[in-house]
């Protein structure tokens, strides 16, 4: 094994060990692990899978129809993927909401969330229209 296989494997083990938020996480998204099916997943853990980061909801060992973006009940989608971009508003659930400062599109107009866990959308609360 070269240097470099063994530090992304030391990486891998330890980055769902770092006490970071959602938003540092997508910044290190490349680091976490993929999903992989036969796994024995943590509530808390991160995984990606399609480039996309996966926050787990409650522990379980997965299964091939349990993947992050199948099943809501046991993953939530981190929502704003890269901070230098501004995504289209896409509607959470209680378990993915918006962060007091996320910004993202919709109609046509760009929107500041004001309040953490923000679910609603954007022009019926919540939110701040950017000028």
């Amino acid at each position: 094994m070269t240097e470099s296989e063994v530090t992304r494997v030391l990486i891998d083990q330890q980055i769902n060990s770092l006490d970071v938020d959602d938003n540092t996480a997508l910044r290190m998204v490349d680091y976490y692990p993929a999903w992989e099916v036969g796994t024995d997943y943590a509530a808390g853990f991160k995984v990606q899978r399609g480039g996309t980061l996966y926050k787990c909801l409650q522990a379980h060992t997965s299964q091939a129809d349990w993947s992050p973006d199948a099943a809501p009940s046991l993953w939530a989608k981190v929502l704003i993927p890269d901070e230098t971009v501004i995504p289209e508003w896409e509607q959470p659930d209680s378990t993915n909401p918006y962060s007091k400062g996320d910004t993202v599109t919709h109609n046509g107009k760009t929107w500041v969330s004001d309040v953490d866990n923000n679910v609603w959308e954007p022009g019926v609360y919540g939110w701040t229209e950017k000028a």
